[in-house]
């Protein structure tokens, strides 16, 4: 009886993934993880170069990703469909060996594994080991603390509504705003609604190759980078040294 593995890669960087993660995929003989149609995916760029010679691979590729609007019945439905398929494909691989499932940043975070997570409780052996968070690598490659003191930190997804964004870009200190891509111009709006956007960093691809760390009101208004997270940092009470 074998087992799925799914291992936190961490932010991008493969020097940031954790010694058990490190460990496990070079181990990997069966590495399944998830990718763009037509393109090599995030995840497995981070291990290029660390699989065995004679590893079996297992791409599993996205039936749609943004040609379709996220509450669109249609798209729950192929991404639904998509799960199941994956999840019975994993289940009968793991009747007989291990498999390592790749998962960007921390998996019990927005990851995309907590799908098949869902679908096979109960069915297979899962272990689950933990990653950086995509954002702790964003807020260190700022190089500011992105809260202290008694900050109260939240975490937006740029898909919410723009009047929600404000709502509550309003009632916090410390602000994260994930998958931005096309919601940018959408989240840059909440942000000057609420005071914030001066404040604002936008992070593209951080830790990895081509990183870009730069002031959001900077961004041409046409820019909508995919792979990007805006930072606003908290202002909480910060205890200056003595003269």
């Amino acid at each position: 009886m074998g087992r799925i593995i799914c291992c936190g890669l961490g932010p991008g960087d493969p020097d940031l993934m954790s010694v058990r993660a490190d460990r496990e995929v070079r181990a990997a003989r069966h590495v399944a993880y998830f990718r763009k149609k037509g393109r090599p995916g995030q995840a497995r760029r981070i291990v290029d170069g660390m699989l065995a010679a004679d590893v079996s691979e297992y791409p599993m590729e996205y039936p749609v990703t943004t040609e379709i609007a996220f509450d669109d019945p249609k798209y729950v439905r192929l991404l639904s469909g998509f799960y199941d398929e994956w999840a019975e494909r994993l289940a009968r691989l793991s009747r007989a060996v291990d498999v390592v499932v790749l998962c960007e940043g921390d998996p019990y975070f927005y990851g995309s594994f907590m799908h098949l997570y869902a679908r096979l409780q109960g069915r297979v052996e899962i272990d689950v080991i933990a990653g950086i968070p995509g954002m702790v690598g964003c807020w260190n490659s700022v190089g500011q603390p992105i809260a202290l003191g008694d900050d109260v930190t939240t975490v937006l997804m740029g898909t919410l509504a723009e009047d929600e964004l404000e709502r509550r870009m309003r009632n916090s200190d410390a602000l994260v705003v994930m998958k931005t891509g096309r919601n940018l111009a959408k989240v840059r709006r909440a942000l000057a609604s609420a005071g914030r956007l001066a404040d604002a960093w936008l992070v593209e691809r951080g830790t990895m190759p081509g990183e870009r760390v730069t002031r959001l009101i900077d961004v041409d208004k046409s820019d909508y980078p995919y792979f990007a997270i805006v930072l606003v940092h908290g202002r909480g009470r910060r205890l200056e040294s003595a003269e």
